[in-house]
Order: structure tokens, then C-alpha cells, then sequence
């Protein structure tokens, strides 16, 4: 095998991530709403954070179904404020509830939130990158910024061009192996 990413050589779960999920496209919408959700949790934190937590996300918020999560009401904002399972910010909490109702809206308007996603790419096709180095890769593109204006604009919250660029990057809508990484040309080979 050759090198890996950098930033995944960090410990057993950034490498199983990287070596499995990072890069590859996802069309799933439950999918694409839990990183979502996780990408908006890791705002300011390290991603190691929130994959030590993943499983009790899914728990906590009923597997990622969106429809559950938009009906979330105060007692239950309150109860996900005790867990010490997920990262407790009342703000996050508050805006995993009005994304998904942002993300219900979108999914009626487009069909899903995959379409929505991939309207935003040439030819909804991924884009591929040839970084040679980390330090290549940037924090946010124009499309990120494109992409999180509109997304504020429908109500979506911790949404910032980086958040979503490291979106883009996770569900496979930008492929940010680096090149000489074993994952660049089997996630380049993926649709």
C-alpha cells in the first residue's frame, strides 16, 4: 500500500475513516444528514472528537432521520444537553433541529438533498483534485462559499464555507486525496 493522508495517520479510528468513508461519494440522504449534522458538531473541535462520539450520535438522534430530528422540542434539546455522549453546545443541539427542517424543504424542492448537493457540481460529477501535498489542499473554495450562501439563505446553520468545504470533502463531491494517498484513485474510479 502506499502512503495514506497525513491527517488520518492520527490513530486507529481517523485511519479506518479515511481508509473507508473520506472522499467517497455519498448520494444517501439519511448519510448525507448525519455528516452534516457531525460536520456542524465538529466546528472548532478536532475530528477525532466527533468520531469518538459517532455511534452515540446515531443513538442520540435516532439514526439520523431527519423527519424525527425536525420534531425535536425543548425536553428533548434538553435531555440531548445531558448526554455527555455528544459534544453538549446548545447552539449545535438547536441547529441539528432547524437544519432538518431546512433539509425537509430542500429534499421536497429537489427530490432529495443528494440532487440539491449535486447541482452545485460541473455535470454533478465529483470533482477531482491532484493535490500533491496537505499543505496544497485550501480550507474553502469559491463553490463552498457559493454553496454555504445558499445554504443560509434556506436556513441552514453552522454552515460556514469551511464546515462545508470539509462536507464536500467527507461525502465525496470534491476528491482531496492527496495523490500520492492508495484512496486518491479508488475514490477518483467512484461516482
Amino acid at each position: 500500500m502506499s502512503e495514506r493522508c497525513q491527517w488520518s495517520e492520527v490513530n486507529e479510528h481517523e485511519i479506518k475513516y479515511h481508509d473507508t468513508e473520506w472522499g467517497v461519494p455519498e448520494h444517501d440522504d439519511r448519510k448525507l444528514f448525519e455528516f452534516l449534522i457531525l460536520e456542524g458538531a465538529q466546528a472548532g473541535l478536532s475530528w477525532d472528537t466527533i468520531l469518538k462520539r459517532r455511534e452515540n450520535y446515531r443513538k442520540v438522534f435516532d439514526g439520523f432521520d431527519y423527519n424525527k430530528v425536525a420534531d425535536y422540542d425543548g425536553a428533548k434539546i434538553e435531555e440531548l444537553l445531558q448526554d455527555a455522549g455528544i459534544i453538549r453546545n446548545k447552539l449545535k443541539i438547536r441547529s441539528s433541529v432547524s437544519n432538518a427542517k431546512a433539509f425537509i424543504k430542500v429534499r421536497g424542492e429537489f427530490g432529495s438533498f443528494d440532487n440539491y448537493l449535486r447541482s452545485f457540481l460541473p455535470d454533478g460529477k465529483p470533482i477531482q483534485n491532484s493535490w500533491k501535498s496537505m499543505s496544497d489542499i485550501p480550507a474553502k473554495t469559491e463553490l463552498s462559499e457559493r454553496i454555504s450562501k445558499d445554504m443560509k439563505k434556506r436556513g441552514f446553520n453552522f454552515v460556514g464555507p469551511t464546515i462545508v468545504y470539509a462536507f464536500m470533502q467527507a461525502v465525496g463531491m470534491v476528491n482531496d486525496h492527496v495523490t500520492g494517498c492508495f484512496r486518491y484513485q479508488e475514490c477518483r474510479d467512484m461516482e
